[in-house]
This record gives C-alpha cells, structure tokens and sequence, in this order.
C-alpha cells in the first residue's frame, strides 16, 4: 500500500459524502456513547448488556442474562419471589463488579413491573444500593413502553406503527410515527402473572381479551405494523421459523403475518413442549411462559388487525441508549453509520469505501434510496474481511453480513448485502453453504447483488489510494454499454487480472466494454 497518493494523479477538491452526510462515530457528542452499559431487571429475568462500536448502530460487547423470576407469585402474595430475589441480587452485584473491571461504572440500572408492583420493591432496591453501589430506577408502564418504543426506533429509524412489549409481569403498548414516541399504555398482562391464574385457559383467555380491547380503546386504530418486543414474542417467532422451516434464524426483522401467528400458536399447542424446546434452543424457563404467552399474541394479532408483524432484538435497553443520543445521530441511518464505523476499524484503507461507491454508483443510477444504501454499505464493508483466508473470504463477508447485529435491515436486505460482498471475492455464488437462503431474493435482485459484487471486485483492482479520483464508469442500459473512462495513470493498474475482472463484470450486466485511457474534462 502506498504511503500517499501519487503526484499525477487527479485529487478530489472537497469531500462531498452526498446523502448519507458526514460519518459521525467520532464526534465528541458520540464518542462518548462508545461504550455504555445498562441493567435491565426485569420480572423474568434480569440482564446485563455493555454496547461498544458505533452508537447509532453498537454492537454488544457484553450480554449476560439470568432467569430470576422475580414475579414468580406475585398476584398471590404481593412479594418478589424470595428465590428470585437472591438470584437478582447476586446477579446485579456480578453485573456492577464486570462494569468496574472494565472501567465503566456506574451502570445505568432501571427494573420494571415486578419490583414496582411488589411491596418490597423498594426494599429490594435499597439492598442493590447497599451491597453494590448501583441506583435501579424503577420505572412505571408508560415510561417502560416509551424506552421500548425508543428500543425500536434505535433499529428502525422514522419508522410507524404499534410496540407491543411483553414482560414476566406486564404488556406495554407504544405507538411510534415519523421516529417519534406518541401514546404509551401498560397493562399487568403479563404470562408469570396468567400462569397462576384460576379457571385455566378460558379464564385467561376471558381476561387476555378484556385486557387488550380496553388498552387497544385507549390506544385508539392502529392498523399499521405490529412490532414485537420481548423474549417470550422472540421465543415464538423462533417457533414459527421452526414450523416454517424458514433458512436465516436472525429474529431481529424476521416477519410473520396474522396467519402465521394463528398456525403457529395451532402448532404449539398441539406439539410436545420438551421437544419443541430442544428443537428452537429455548431455555426452560422461557419456554414454560411460551403456551400462556402465544395465547395473548393470538387475540392481540385478531384485535389490532396489522399489516404485517416485525420481530424486534431491540426493546428497553438499547431504548435506553437511545435516549442518551443526540438528535443529530437518532436521525442517521444505523446501517450506514455501523458500516463506515466497521470501515475505519477493519479496512486496510479506511475511506477508501467512499471512492468506490463514487466509482461503482453510475451503474445503479437509476435504484431507488433503498438500494443505493445497500450500495453504500457494501462498498463501506467491501475490505473490512480482508484478515480472513482468501479461500474463505467470500464465505466470512456473506456469514457477517446475514447474521450480524446490525440496525436497519430487513431480512432479504441482508441476502442481498451479504451476497454482493460475496461476489466481491468471488465470481459464482453456486456451491456455498448458504444457497438455501439466496431464494430470499428474487433473482432480479439476485442479478443486482452480482453486478454489485463483481464491480467493487474489479475497482478494488484500480484503486489503492482513497481521494483519488484515476476515472470513472459509464453505463448506457438502452445499448448495454459498459464504458471504462481512466487516467492515463491508472493504466500500469489496469492489468491482465483487473480486464478479465471487468469482462466478468460486463457478462453480468450483458453489455459491450470500451475502455479509453483520457484525462477528465475537469482536470488541466
């Protein structure tokens, strides 16, 4: 790699970073949320997660989960579970004493509907402070369902419709419009506390009913997208890609419609929990509260009437994060900003991804902003794999791309992201071990992927100096041209492996090539 650019070659005048604007994970007011850690203790279970990376996007650098049932028994005595208790307690002091080894204590703790509801609620967070020098918050139910709202937005920027957040002891709704937080409600219909309710399925069927029509009156209509937060929604969307047979088991952005709900919650009640449970990796605990849980999903679904349901991976603990942002960095693209933060940590040239995509974006001129972020994306993510052995490069950049913790994707998003990055180390994607999950595309968008790919695959070859603009590519569709512009400096890089790369490239798109080595109108 060069130490800079060469002096004949042509240097961009100003940075223009077009309609995704400047990236911002090293801003002061950003840097800042780098790392952060949050406790969440809840009625099931309580939880410790340490973001670290991009803050509009971060990734978990720590997760550590323990079952407590703190609401465990809770509408009969009015206590927190006394197990419970001591489990949560030694959880939270384990929690505080990895924040300090890592230097980020104190951590920022909040409990929810078992402790507010509970008597000694209070008296159980008095001992948290005690023992471990942590002040919890204890929410009530709107502010529980705006975090979890906010959770959502953190993955789902500007988008619309109704939260519906699941707990041990409580269900919350949310309505979010244009990325913000509007009419919060919460109930106590949670499944620890429909568990140990009297008269069985009917009772709590009767009362998962009035439940929901009086939270759903208040609410007012919403028939627009349903987003599922919770562990227990998490547990049976895991059933219904089971039931489905469905190839990518990333919950985050997985989509079910009323009907599958309904065949689903048909599925589990009829099938044996023990080998359901094995058979979807749930654990124990959570699978115990599945059959109470997918009843109130089923009348839900049959109430609001969405458009489609999304499963959400993010609820009140990156709400949490959310709500310690900027404004100027919630209203970024989560994508984009994960990607270039991956770029800057990972590439071999940090901001050479802005080059190509300059390089490569004639030939989509015409995709929609939905596509062209894609593009933005993979041409941020085109080197970040680069340590990998390259007779497994391409396999590592599809893996990550699909199954990563990343914001803003749907799922067949991350098909077509994984397979252009696929295709930028290698030609032919047949073979792999991930063919299943390619028919999650249509194959025109198949092809679009390709033709991504093999592009960034053949600029790489030309360009190893970022803010160097050596030329340009031209694409006439009408007369499935392909014309190659480059400086007469580029040429020593345009060799014998570079051409057929473009010749790959050309087959892709069934076009004719032209290459012309000229100097830019622009330049001197």
């Amino acid at each position: 790699m060069n130490a800079g650019p060469r002096s004949d070659a042509p240097q961009l005048s100003a940075v223009n970073y077009g309609p995704f604007g400047r990236p911002l994970f090293n801003d002061p007011s950003v840097r800042k949320l780098s790392r952060v850690g949050v406790v969440d203790i809840g009625s099931n279970s309580v939880r410790l997660v340490i973001f670290d990376g991009a803050a509009r996007s971060p990734a978990y650098f720590y997760n550590e989960k323990v079952m407590c049932a703190l609401g465990a028994g809770i509408a009969e005595t009015g206590h927190l579970n006394p197990e419970g208790r001591v489990r949560a307690l030694a959880a939270v002091a384990r929690f505080e004493a990895i924040a300090q080894s890592l230097g980020i204590s104190p951590l920022t703790a909040v409990a929810t509907a078992a402790v507010r509801d509970a008597t000694d609620g209070p008296d159980f967070c008095a001992d948290i402070l005690r023992e471990t020098g942590l002040n919890v918050h204890i929410i009530d139910g709107p502010e529980e369902a705006r975090l979890s709202a906010q959770g959502v937005l953190l993955g789902w920027p500007g988008s619309y419709g109704l939260v519906c957040d699941i707990g041990g002891a409580s269900m919350e709704l949310a309505e979010i419009r244009d990325g913000h937080v509007g009419k919060c409600v919460s109930s106590s219909l949670g499944p620890l506390k429909l568990l140990s309710m009297k008269g069985g399925a009917k009772a709590r069927k009767t009362y998962a009913k009035e439940v929901i029509d009086d939270l759903c009156e208040r609410m007012g209509e919403q028939k627009d997208r349903l987003f599922l937060v919770g562990g227990s929604w998490r547990a049976i969307a895991r059933i219904d890609m089971h039931r489905r047979g469905y190839p990518l088991h990333v919950l985050h952005e997985y989509r079910m419609t009323p009907k599958s709900v309904r065949e689903t919650v048909k599925y589990i009640a009829k099938s044996d929990i023990e080998d359901l449970r094995s058979a979807c990796g749930i654990s124990s605990a959570r699978m115990a509260l599945v059959p109470i849980a997918s009843e109130v999903l089923k009348i839900l679904v049959s109430r609001v009437k969405p458009t489609d349901i999304a499963v959400s991976s993010y609820g009140i603990r990156e709400g949490m994060l959310y709500e310690q942002m900027p404004q100027k960095l919630r209203d970024r693209d989560p994508l984009i900003e994960s990607a270039r933060f991956a770029e800057a940590k990972d590439a071999r040239m940090p901001g050479f991804g802005k080059t190509l995509y300059d390089f490569i974006i004639p030939l989509f001129k015409s995709a929609p902003y939905t596509t062209k972020r894609l593009i933005k994306a993979a041409s941020s993510l085109h080197d970040v794999s680069w340590r990998a052995h390259p007779d497994y490069r391409a396999e590592v950049c599809f893996d990550n791309s699909t199954r990563a913790n990343l914001g803003g994707l749907s799922h067949p998003e991350r098909v077509f992201l994984g397979l252009a990055l696929l295709h930028r180390y290698r030609n032919k994607r047949e073979g792999t071990r991930f063919d299943d999950l390619f028919d999650l595309l249509p194959p025109e968008k198949q092809n679009q992927a390709e033709i991504l790919g093999k592009a960034m695959r053949f600029g790489a070859m030309l360009w190893m100096e970022k803010d160097t603009q050596l030329g340009e590519m031209r694409w006439f569709p009408k007369k499935k041209l392909l014309e190659l512009r480059l400086h007469p400096s580029a040429k020593p890089l345009f060799s014998e492996v570079a051409e057929a790369r473009l010749a790959s490239l050309a087959s892709s798109l069934d076009a004719e090539v032209k290459v012309k080595f000229t100097k830019p109108s622009t330049e001197a």
